[in-house]
């Protein structure tokens, strides 16, 4: 099962597209820069996208 779920993440995030623009564009800078906006060892996901997923749940990145 993936982790977060689509559906908790639909709440924050009103469109499919705006969801993979922006997590593919936040999972590129974690690779790129190591900058992470939790601790490592509170993330679910080992990768990148799961993380940024993560993040984008829990309200760390913001999208106008």
């Amino acid at each position: 099962m993936l982790y977060p779920s689509i559906d908790k993440i639909l709440n924050v995030v009103n469109s499919k597209y705006i969801l993979v623009h922006v997590s593919s564009k936040r999972s590129k800078q974690m690779l790129e820069k190591r900058h992470f906006q939790m601790k490592e060892k509170d993330y679910v996901n080992k990768k990148e996208l799961g993380r940024a997923l993560e993040e984008i749940e829990k309200g760390y990145v913001k999208i106008v």
